[in-house]
């Protein structure tokens, strides 16, 4: 994998969609953004959020989960970043609570946000998924990740983000292949 240039963070613009378990991903950007003093500025050109972060792009897609790779596209266009120096930033029903996984490259694995990216360029970038536990079935699956966290989640939660922020971090200075074998294991091994 190359140097991360973009980081993009996946979620459902608007208020009733904040602290869903399918915005994990801006929430991970915005605790990014939060550390290292970044303030957002708003693309209609690129329908997005961003800011710079050093040599790098922290992105909230607006286009809404199913139509991420739109926006991540055009923001990569314009700034000429390959899809192998992308990473983005997920939840992932199939995960328990608050685990994480990054990967180099991959599928969607059922993930439709994943699926547009895909769809505009090819599997060959990286991701970084984040456990928001399993629906009580698959007629519940949409239910379940437009759902906020419950109370007694939130500890954990923040602890996922926190770790999620640190995992980015990691792979923009030290590889992916260093930050697999640090974050892929479960967080009290």
């Amino acid at each position: 994998m190359a140097e991360v240039r973009l980081v993009a963070g996946l979620g459902n613009p608007g208020r009733e969609y904040e602290q869903t378990r399918h915005n994990v991903g801006f929430m991970v950007l915005d605790y990014l953004a939060r550390r290292h003093g970044l303030a957002y500025s708003n693309s209609a050109s690129w329908s997005c959020q961003w800011c710079r972060w050093d040599d790098a792009l922290l992105i909230r897609p607006l286009t809404y989960m199913n139509r991420s790779g739109n926006a991540l596209s055009a923001v990569s266009r314009y700034h000429k970043i390959a899809s192998d120096e992308m990473l983005v930033v997920v939840d992932d029903v199939a995960l328990p609570l608050g685990r994480l996984r990054l990967r180099a490259s991959g599928s969607d694995g059922g993930h439709n946000g994943l699926r547009s990216i895909i769809a505009h360029f090819g599997e060959n970038f990286a991701r970084l998924r984040i456990g928001v536990g399993a629906a009580a079935g698959a007629d519940q699956l949409v239910e379940h990740v437009l759902s906020r966290f419950r109370r007694e989640e939130h500890d954990q939660v923040a602890r996922a983000v926190t770790r999620a922020a640190d995992a980015v971090e990691h792979t923009r200075t030290h590889g992916i292949t260093a930050a697999m074998t640090l974050f892929n294991r479960a967080e009290d091994s």
